[in-house]
């Protein structure tokens, strides 16, 4: 009797390990870095870290779509920095306005997805090998019309003559205006972005009969195609989410910078990726899931600015983000298999 208690207890102490876990060491986190880095407890501190993450955080909710039906996309951050080349190369090189480059933008990441998804669910390509090959094609892709150069304002094209156009103020201002809330301009059109978009991507997941069929197909296919879905078509729909969420992280990253950079996006896939996996440790969900995905995004952001505002070299960023990355799934997996 007595060992049944114990074993009751370890197994609560256990559940309460796996879905509260990972938020007190957001939490602590937080405290210890208000503490010992002076201002990071300030309200520009805090839009700080979430304008930080805003982009990635998008990137990671179109990860976490093609997750959750068991698939992968390594070509985010290749979509992503190719709408900031075609946004800039619309405006700047053939000088149409903002609503023309966002839409071609969108419908880029759209078309990118639904070539992913057919090579993965009609070709019988893997994933991670389909994403990859797409990555290095849009790598090579969007420096073709510009030789290897970035797009600004002004530039000399291959040919010899000089670009007319220009960013539009309404485009520039989907990634510098800010809105006043309680301070004056104080949150950025991004960060409002990643809320709406995570709240979006959360309730259809969580809340529709769509996003529950996604889940079942990435927990059994095979059964879920036995129960008449049509598995095809929702995995390829995950993956033209994915192309569009990342197509609009580039579109505000064009935004924000005010050029067509073709080397900012560097980091966009590991960061982005990382939050997703991230995710899964949060609340215990041990799947991929929106709110995780967002609060890894935050946490990477908090872990970042934290060390920054207390000086740490900035070649360690990697290092601690690989770290933490670790931990997560270790705790994950960890802990959902003892359970």
């Amino acid at each position: 009797m007595s060992e049944t208690r114990v074993n009751t207890k370890t197994m609560s102490l256990t559940d309460y390990a796996i879905r509260y876990g990972f938020v007190a060491l957001l939490v602590g986190l937080v405290v210890y870095f208000s503490i010992a880095a002076e201002g990071f407890a300030s309200p520009y501190s805090a839009v700080f870290i979430f304008q930080s993450v805003a982009i990635t955080g998008i990137l990671a909710l179109g990860v976490t779509a093609t997750l959750v039906v068991d698939g992968f996309d390594l070509s985010i951050g290749a979509v992503a920095t190719s709408a900031l080349m075609l946004s800039a190369y619309v405006m700047v090189v053939l000088e149409q306005s903002a609503l023309v480059a966002v839409v071609a933008c969108l419908l880029m990441g759209a078309l990118v997805g639904l070539i992913n998804g057919f090579l993965i669910v009609q070709m019988r390509v893997p994933d991670l090998l389909a994403t990859l090959g797409m990555m290095f094609l849009l790598i090579g892709l969007q420096r073709i019309p510009t030789e290897g150069r970035s797009i600004a304002t002004g530039m000399s094209l291959p040919d010899g003559s000089t670009a007319q156009g220009s960013f539009s103020p309404e485009f520039l201002a989907l990634g510098r205006h800010r809105f006043d809330f309680f301070i004056d301009n104080l949150i950025p059109v991004s960060v409002v972005f990643l809320i709406v978009i995570a709240i979006g991507i959360w309730l259809f997941l969580e809340y529709t009969r769509y996003g529950r069929v996604m889940y079942a197909i990435g927990s059994n296919q095979r059964a879920a195609s036995l129960a008449g879905v049509p598995v095809k078509k929702y995995k390829i729909i995950a993956y033209m989410i994915s192309g569009v969420l990342a197509s609009m992280g580039g579109i505000l990253l064009a935004a924000r910078l005010g050029r067509g950079d073709i080397a900012s996006g560097n980091n966009l896939l590991l960061d982005s990726v990382a939050a997703a996996l991230i995710g899964f440790a949060v609340l215990g969900a041990a799947k991929p899931n929106a709110f995780g995905t967002a609060i890894g995004a935050l946490f990477v952001g908090i872990l970042l600015q934290g060390l920054t505002m207390m000086n740490a070299p900035y070649y360690t960023q990697d290092f601690v983000k690989g770290g933490v990355l670790v931990v997560a799934l270790m705790f994950t997996f960890a802990l959902s298999n003892r359970r």
